[in-house]
Formats: structure tokens, sequence, C-alpha cells
């Protein structure tokens, strides 16, 4: 069924249909609409059962229903108005029928650029507490006092300010200081949703920064706010503490990578730094253990999914170390590790290398390498071997194997310390913003180019 069809039997029974919320909003910030929400007003629901028999109610406390329309799964609800009534998003009662207006159905909601309808077919821009005006200004701005009902809110609120760049103005901001008490009720599994969603878009930080400004990021995620204060060794962190450390990586590693569990990990990383004692400051030795404590305490307290875990432990355990190895074992043993971990070697590095800046060979080329020691299986074992016997040789014979391609490639002429040190003075004029041109030129070598006497 098209939209106008859906539309025409709705008029037809002498009611109203309004697209409203995310899809209105997003077509005036001039962004692609992900689905489609409809309201009606002026019908019975028995009256929508017989039109659409084959619509699908998903609503218990009140009636929203599955429709396909346009070859898509759209909302359909009727026009409601809400009272609180106790905690939670779960304490309201609900009145809706035939009578309730759509200007009253968009009061209850959230922000002022989710309370905008357009009636169908025509178009007609329905927008009773100025969403359009606030969207061209780049603000987020509660309908009303309403607004602290539902306490998850207030992380909508944050999400969306990362989301789209908009600024949180200051009486919203202060509905949002008001939730903090119910958001510590509410289901782990609403703020676990919202941190997915933030950690999707393009500065996570954003999200983290008006939590802060909330004053709720200690409320909701005590693990980040946590690292504020925390200073670091300024001439490796001249950024500043440790949350602005994290909001840093978090960054670069969701400009890397759209991979939801790699910004985890990047968010993660250091969260062993909160813990850090006042007299140990600006040094936090052993932050990578103490991480994976803290790690295990949010798990606890919000039950964290499975990938999140493995991947971020995984992280914490190594990011210290990753890019410092010199023993070839140890290489080996870390990029099996990575391959055990869930994320694939780019997610990794992305995540080192926002960390450290840079990447040692064995990182750079750390697939590569990866994919050599693994066409090495335990079919491969000398027959008499069982057991563990198995896995100690297929370890060694994985690090031989390693061992064996770095032989190689430092043998090569290409990565002699003339032509790394070449290398390297233009990677450093590439990230210092220099024009490469304005030195004169040198060559690097290839293999082929060496003459005999100095291969």
């Amino acid at each position: 069924m098209t939209e106008s069809l859906f539309v025409e039997a709705v008029r037809s029974a002498g009611a109203r249909v309004f697209r409203v919320g995310g899809c209105v909003r997003d077509a005036f910030r001039g962004a692609a609409a992900h689905d489609m929400d409809y309201v009606l007003t002026g019908m019975e629901e028995r009256c929508f059962c017989a039109l659409f028999p084959r619509a699908e109610k998903i609503g218990k406390a009140f009636p929203v229903y599955h429709v396909y329309i346009d070859g898509r799964r759209t909302e359909v609800s009727f026009a409601r108005k809400e009272v609180k009534t106790g905690a939670g998003y779960r304490g309201f009662d609900v009145m809706f029928d035939p009578a309730v207006t759509i200007e009253e159905d968009l009061y209850r909601r959230d922000t002022t650029m989710n309370a905008m309808a357009q009636e169908l077919p025509e178009e007609r821009l329905v927008d009773p507490y100025g969403g359009r005006a606030d969207i061209a200004a780049g603000i987020i701005r509660a309908v009303s006092a309403h607004f602290i009902e539902d306490p998850v809110r207030a992380l909508r609120a944050a999400r969306q300010a990362a989301a789209f760049g908009f600024m949180v103005e200051a009486r919203t901001l202060a509905y949002m200081r008001s939730c903090a008490e119910e958001l510590q009720k509410e289901p782990s599994e609403r703020t676990m949703g919202e941190l997915r969603r933030a950690l999707e878009v393009s500065r996570p930080s954003v999200f983290f920064r008006v939590l802060d400004a909330a004053e709720l990021l200690d409320v909701t995620f005590p693990e980040i706010a946590a690292l504020k204060g925390k200073t670091q060794p300024v001439e490796f962190h001249p950024e500043g503490d440790a949350f602005e450390h994290t909001m840093s990586i978090v960054d670069a590693v969701a400009a890397a990578t759209d991979d939801v569990i790699t910004r985890f990990t990047g968010l993660v990383h250091d969260i062993g730094k909160g813990e850090t004692p006042a007299e140990m400051l600006p040094h936090h030795y052993g932050h990578e253990k103490v991480g994976l404590d803290v790690l295990a305490a949010w798990n606890r307290r919000m039950t964290l999914p499975h990938t999140w875990m493995k991947a971020a432990s995984f992280v914490i355990r190594e990011h210290m170390r990753a890019p410092r190895l010199t023993h070839v074992g140890k290489i080996a043993d870390l990029l099996l590790g990575v391959g055990r971990s869930g994320l694939s070697m780019e997610q990794f590095t992305a995540v080192i290398r926002a960390d450290h800046g840079t990447l040692p060979d064995y990182l750079t080329h750390g697939a590569e390498y990866l994919a050599a020691m693994l066409r090495v299986t335990g079919r491969d074992a000398p027959a008499h071997l069982v057991g563990a016997q198995i896995g100690a040789w297929l370890r060694e014979e994985r690090i031989r194997t390693l061992r064996k391609i770095l032989a190689e490639r430092r043998a090569d002429p290409f990565y002699s310390a003339e032509n790394m040190a070449v290398l390297s003075c233009r990677i450093a004029d590439i990230k210092a913003g220099r024009n490469v041109s304005e030195h004169d030129p040198v060559e690097v070598k290839s293999g082929a180019d060496v003459p005999q006497n100095e291969k």
C-alpha cells in the first residue's frame, strides 16, 4: 500500500493523518528520514482495524500498529495525552480517543524539534512549539516541564546534541539535571541503548560532555566521570586530564571506524586511571590491571554485551605495551590475541594509533603477519603429539613463522635505516602540514636500485 492510498482510506473515514517525529525533524534538517511514523486523529480503533485488517498491534498500554506503507513497516498510533502517575517511563496514565487533537499529542513529546507534524496529503506543517526555528538555530529545547517525566529524555537530548551538533539551551539543561534521581532507577537497558546510539555519531565525546554539563555523568557513567581531574604527565598528554584524553581518543577512533564496539574500546581504554590515588598522580602505574576491574564493575551494573566486554578487556590489557614489543614471541601472542578479541587488526590499530600516534611495523602489517601465522594449524602437528602438546607446538611454529617474516623484511634494502629515516621525515612533514616539495627530493631506494656492493 502506498502512502497516498493509506491517507485516502483514513480521510474517507472522516479522520486526519499526520506524519510525526523524526521524519519531520529530519526533513527540516536536510537529512534522510530512516523511519516514517504516523498519528491519526478523529478515528476509533475499531474503525481503523476494519480499514486495515492486516495491521499488527504492538502497543499494550495504548494502540500502536505496524502497517506496511510504501514497502516498509511504519508505526501508526492514535493521538493521545499522558498524565504522570509514578516513577519511570511506565508511570503514566494514557488517554486516547478521537477528540484528542494533534497539538495535544505533540505537547507530550520531549523537545520542540520532535514536536512537529505534517498533515497529509497537503504536508501542512503543524509546529505549535517552534521546532522549525529551533532546528534552524541549532537548539535543543524542551517542549515543557513534562520533559522530566521520562528521565531517559535527558540522555536522548545529550545524544541528539552530539548527533546533530546542536546546543542544549539553559532551561532544558536544568530539566536534565532534575532527571538525576529517577535516572538511577531506570532499567539499565534503556541507558545502554542510548550509549550504543551515542557511540554511532561522528563525535561521541559531545554526548558525555553534555551529560557532564547537566551533572548527570557521574549518575549514568561514573567510570567516565571518575576520569575528570586525574592529571597526566603533560609531556605525553598536553590535552589535559584523563577525561580530556579519553574524549579525544573516542572521537579519533570514531573518525577511523564506524564500528561501535571499537569506539567503545577507545572510550574505556584508560578507565583504570579513574581509580589512581591522588598521591600517585600524574602517573598511573598499573592502570591497565585496574581498568579490567573497573570494566567488570561496569558490567555488573549495566550488563554490557559480551562482544563489548571481550574486545574492551583485550584493549585495556594490551593498549600500553602493544606498540612497544621487541620479543618476537610476545609480538606473536599479541597478534594472535587480536584475532581472538573480536576486533579486526584494522580496528585494534585504530585505537592504538589514536592513543600513541604511530604504529610499529608489526602492527602496521599486523593483518598480513597474523594471516601467515594462522596458516599453520593443529592439523600440521606431528602425529605423536597429543592434547596440550599440540597447542605448545602450534604456538612455537607460529612464532617461527613470524620470526622468518620479520627477518626477511629486515633484510630487504627497502627497509634499511636510511630509507626508514627518509620516510619518517616525510611523515613528520605531512603531519606538520609542511609542503614536502619545499625540501630537496630524497630518493627512496628499492631493492632493485641498491648497488650490488650495498646488498
